[in-house]
């Protein structure tokens, strides 16, 4: 199965949209190309804003694919996996644009990373989350700085304790991932595109030194984050893993 992220450009505002059969999961080529995407928005000087979508009307992310973790064969091809969702959280944090997400459906491990890594998220009120990380022998070590730095560490534990979980959409709320809660995506997108317009018609300068403001002291993410992807690369060899990840696929 083969998934598939585009890009388009209007008004000064790049609209990423990324998809996949498997519930719009990550196989790593998927990773690193959104990763190549956000490097190249970044230098782009006829964009000013960003919007990260997914496609279709199921869930907004089911995290990373769980085909690929199961062919991880030794702790290299582990940590590199890993480092995919490594490498697009640090591009989304060093991309001088302002990103905003949009979540029409449910978020899953890698998937709420994605969205707590970007600035502003507007959700569907079907939009609910879940770290299962713990209940297949990982953790969610990779995206934890992100999350924990939008929601809060005791949030963040919560989360990870209840692997099994889903938070609903106004906890999510509450918590500080979400910034905007709508009943119908048409709401929603309403609400998104104005906002978007507003905010690109904006000093760039203003935008750019907003983001720096907002992504304060994380500059040691970088090689954070990849100590925490070799974390989950042992991890995922353990024969827990492996059965519980075989399990799920089966659910």
């Amino acid at each position: 199965m083969e998934g598939k992220i585009t890009t388009t450009i209007d008004n000064k505002i790049a609209t990423i949209a990324f998809y996949h059969p498997a519930g719009n999961s990550f196989p790593s080529s998927q990773l690193n190309k959104l990763t190549e995407e956000l490097n190249a928005l970044a230098n782009n000087n006829t964009v000013s804003l960003i919007i990260l979508k997914s496609e279709g009307t199921g869930a907004f992310c089911a995290g990373a694919s769980f085909d690929e973790l199961l062919a991880v064969s030794n702790l290299d091809e582990g940590s590199l996996f890993f480092s995919g969702f490594a490498n697009v959280i640090n591009a989304m944090r060093k991309c001088p644009k302002l990103i905003i997400g949009r979540a029409h459906g449910k978020a899953v491990g890698g998937g709420v990373g994605l969205l707590a890594a970007c600035d502003y998220v507007y959700a569907l009120n079907t939009a609910d989350i879940k770290l299962s990380e713990l209940a297949i022998g990982i953790g969610p070590f990779v995206i934890e700085p992100a999350v924990t730095r939008k929601i809060g560490r005791t949030a963040m534990a919560e989360m990870t304790l209840e692997p099994s979980a889903w938070k609903k959409v106004n906890w999510a709320l509450e918590k500080g991932l979400y910034s905007k809660v709508f009943d119908a995506v048409e709401d929603l997108d309403k609400a998104l595109n104005e906002h978007s317009l507003a905010l690109s018609s904006y000093n760039p300068e203003g935008l750019l030194e907003m983001k720096k403001v907002i992504w304060e002291g994380t500059s040691d993410w970088d090689a954070l984050l990849i100590e925490r992807a070799a974390i989950s690369g042992k991890l995922v060899l353990s024969d827990f893993t492996k059965k519980a990840l075989l399990q799920f696929k089966k659910q």
